[in-house]
């Protein structure tokens, strides 16, 4: 008799078990500190290697309303959550009509704000403008803005974003100085720089430009790894931790989860983390109380980004 050997399983397509049959390491959320909002897809520019794939016609994720944080934030609180930052995202956060609505709402109870932005078109309309300078004056630090701005040199950043984009983000950043908002930056690290190097480019940057952002901060200067899809990172299991000497609560969703709506869908859900707003796995359920629950590191951006990368989106 002919005995056929099963073929070995594929990568990440078990939620408990990993390819190599051991049993894949989970993160439990010890708290709830950072609660991002997903403030839709929709771009005003379509970059090269966009982890989201944001663009000016990608809906997938539609514009939340202020009313939607709101409420969420009213969950957050009845629950007694150890909440201390929230971040939005997208898209272009400053494409969404309500994006200073949404800010106000989260400044008037005393949270820290990180918004990450591109601090181009969407966000140098004049009644932006006008709204992030009243935010400035009367929440001051407690509101960030983190620009992208994926290299010190326009060339590589252009490569990115299209011809032109360095500047006009310099422009969106200018404006924040002059108006004495609190700036970040993130930046990538797929041009095989040194970290070292890379800092000491945008620290000369920085002071050319006078902008208030120190260069050697990791908080402030944000060098984000490459998520590369046809990469082949390894299953994260949990011996892992041991052999790392890394604990699960140092990785993102240990203490944070995004809001998210999909196209369609009458109300919002809560997605695992910022990375994986498409994967039907990390969706956690339509409470901030149901999205509770562990989160298995089932798919490659977790070892590439989070656990091998050590990258973490909040502030």
């Amino acid at each position: 008799m002919n005995i056929q050997t099963p073929p070995p399983a594929a990568k990440f397509s078990d939620p408990e078990i990993t390819a190599g049959g051991e049993v894949r390491a989970e993160v439990a959320l010890t708290g709830l500190e950072t609660l991002w909002f997903n403030t839709g897809t929709l771009c005003n520019i379509e970059c090269t290697r966009c982890y989201i794939e944001s663009s000016p016609t990608n809906d997938r994720l539609v514009y939340l309303s202020a009313a939607e944080t709101a409420a969420y934030l009213d969950e957050a609180e009845a629950m007694g959550a150890p909440l201390r930052e929230i971040g939005f995202t997208g898209g272009e956060p400053f494409m969404n009509p309500e994006m200073i609505a949404m800010l106000e709402t989260a400044l008037a109870r005393g949270y820290a704000v990180l918004v990450l932005t591109n601090a181009m078109r969407p966000m140098m309309r004049p009644r932006v403008l006008a709204g992030l300078a009243d935010l400035v004056t009367r929440y001051g630090d407690r509101l960030t803005l983190r620009v992208s701005l994926d290299h010190h040199a326009p060339f590589h950043h252009d490569e990115e974003r299209g011809a032109g984009a360095f500047e006009a983000s310099l422009v969106g950043m200018r404006a924040l100085r002059d108006m004495g908002a609190r700036m970040a930056v993130a930046g990538r690290t797929i041009w095989g720089e040194s970290l070292e190097d890379a800092r000491r480019g945008y620290a000369a940057l920085f002071e050319a430009e006078g902008f208030a952002i120190d260069a050697a901060d990791p908080s402030a200067l944000v060098l984000f790894p490459e998520m590369d899809e046809a990469g082949d990172p390894p299953e994260i299991t949990e011996s892992c931790w041991g052999i790392l000497d890394k604990s699960p609560d140092s990785v993102m969703c240990a203490s944070a989860r995004m809001v998210v709506k999909r196209k369609g869908a009458a109300t919002p859900t809560v997605a695992a983390c910022t990375l994986l707003p498409y994967a039907p796995e990390f969706d956690l359920g339509a409470t901030l109380a149901e999205a509770s629950r562990p989160v298995k590191l089932n798919h490659p951006h977790c070892a590439t980004f989070c656990v091998l990368g050590g990258a973490s989106c909040s502030g």
